[in-house]
């Protein structure tokens, strides 16, 4: 078992290296020149959308999820392990500079996620339960090859209802085995593993406005009980964290990273786990994003956006300050969620070991209704069969089973793998396509600076096809479609 661990882990960084990590940076630093920076310009936006009355239909029901629904449902996948056991597995590989590293690529970052939610929202569709879009349906009709929906939509499934939330399984039971004083007992993975597919099943069957409901509640709560304790340490330590802030700094520029082969690693270290984090540019969030009834597609691309802001800079940053301000000899530090877990029990005592696991039940849990909601998503692109979906229920539920019982190296460095193929199948499908969504982003600021609550329908833009929504489903009385010199122009 080890020997696969350690293949996959040499075949994962020889890809990232030499494949995932140039056209991630790249396309990251092209899309935020084009749109203007985007993602620092329209940030009031952001919260002005976050807050939207949620469009409804004819008899008055709500279409599908709120924006802010939405919001949850993907910060429900993007705040999880990775922000503490990830985090904790950056600084003790990378050092502590991965985490500028991280900072940095979420900016940038935040263009990606802008352009990939906002066509996801353009080419979404209706089921039954409100909407449906993401990467393969934005590949399936903005670039007219399902065939490479149908690959995204394999490798999603694999990667995130499968080996993700085998992670996230794995973490709770390993949270739960290092609070326990009296040492692990042996019938604790099973255990852990059979309440978790209980509670998973018990969810989803109920659709995606139950995962709605439930991540509703359970993302601000974990977000806030995370966000206590960590405040807690920081302030038990504040003369530190000018400390801090310069050991992070310094060991993302200090001369021994740039003269040496160190600076590489530490460079892809923040920018694997970052994005294993807040993930930008994945092409998991535009299946979430894409399940918002918004007058505008931009709205959720902004919402999004906001999105990998909350996860890396606030979730992702205390973790950081956590672990520095407790532990600053990291000289052979544990990785994962043990280095975490190690820093909080130094600061606070060992109760609060019992305390972190349950933030960690909540952060894990939530991720993995998140992860499963993508998968779903992705197995109604592939077949509406109610036999397929129940079979892809079954698997989701074991999968979180076996991760409580399975070793965690081996699904971290899968997990690892499948992330840069998803990755890169997405980020050429935006790089195609990000064209359509500067079209959308001039749209969205020419009715802004006329004073307008943006609204579209596909008359506005009709040269853009595969547009299958968008034509009534907004309330749109009165709204005068503008000349096209008036629309605006960005850079």
């Amino acid at each position: 078992m080890e020997a696969i661990s350690n293949l996959l882990a040499q075949w994962g960084d020889a890809f990232w290296t030499w494949l995932v990590l140039p056209v991630v940076v790249a396309l990251g630093l092209y899309l935020t020149v084009r749109s203007g920076v985007v993602q620092f310009r329209l940030l009031p936006d952001m919260f002005r959308t976050l807050t939207d009355k949620t469009p409804r239909d004819e008899h008055g029901a709500p279409q599908s999820v709120s924006a802010f629904q939405a919001f949850t449902i993907s910060a429900a996948s993007r705040v999880g392990v990775g922000n503490i056991a990830g985090v904790g597995t950056a600084i003790a590989v990378g050092g502590p500079g991965a985490i500028f590293w991280m900072w940095l690529m979420a900016f940038i970052g935040g263009a990606s996620s802008f352009v990939e939610s906002s066509l996801a929202q353009l080419y979404k569709t209706k089921d039954a339960s409100g909407f449906r879009g993401g990467p393969a349906y934005y590949m399936e009709r903005g670039l007219g090859a399902r065939w490479l929906g149908v690959v995204f939509s394999a490798v999603l499934i694999v990667c995130f209802p499968i080996a993700f939330s085998s992670l996230q399984a794995n973490t709770i039971q390993a949270t739960l085995a290092g609070s326990l004083t009296a040492g692990t007992p042996d019938w604790l993975p099973i255990a852990t593993g059979c309440v978790l597919a209980a509670l998973m099943a018990a969810v989803i069957f109920g659709g995606v406005r139950r995962i709605a409901s439930v991540t509703q509640t359970l993302v601000p709560l974990m977000a806030l009980l995370y966000l206590l304790i960590g405040l807690v340490i920081v302030a038990l330590n504040i003369t530190e964290l000018p400390a801090v802030f310069a050991t992070i700094f310094s060991s993302a520029f200090g001369a021994q990273q740039v003269t040496g082969a160190a600076l590489g690693y530490v460079i892809l270290t923040g920018i694997k786990r970052g994005m294993f984090s807040n993930e930008a540019g994945l092409g998991s969030a535009p299946n979430a994003g894409a399940s918002a009834a918004v007058t505008h597609p931009v709205k959720q691309g902004l919402v999004q956006t906001l999105g990998v802001y909350f996860d890396t800079f606030l979730i992702c940053s205390i973790t950081a300050f956590i672990v520095l301000v407790a532990a600053p000899d990291l000289t052979g530090a544990a990785k994962g969620i043990a280095l975490t877990q190690s820093a909080i029990s130094s600061s606070l005592g060992p109760w609060a070991n019992v305390l972190l696991t349950i933030i960690i039940f909540l952060l894990a849990f939530s991720s993995i209704l998140g992860n499963y909601y993508y998968g779903e998503s992705n197995i109604e692109f592939l077949s509406t069969g109610k036999r397929v979906l129940a079979g892809y229920r079954i698997i989701a539920v074991l999968a979180v089973f076996a991760g409580s019982v399975v070793s965690a190296d081996i699904v971290w460095n899968l997990a690892d793998g499948i992330m840069g193929i998803m990755a890169l199948i997405n980020l050429v499908a935006i790089a195609l396509l990000s064209g359509v969504a500067f079209k959308l982003l001039r749209d969205y600021t020419a009715q802004r600076k006329l004073g307008r609550d943006p609204v579209f329908t596909r008359d506005r833009l009709p040269e853009i096809s595969g547009v299958e929504q968008w034509a009534d489903e907004q309330s749109v009385t009165g709204v005068i479609p503008l000349p096209k010199s008036e629309r605006g122009h960005e850079q």
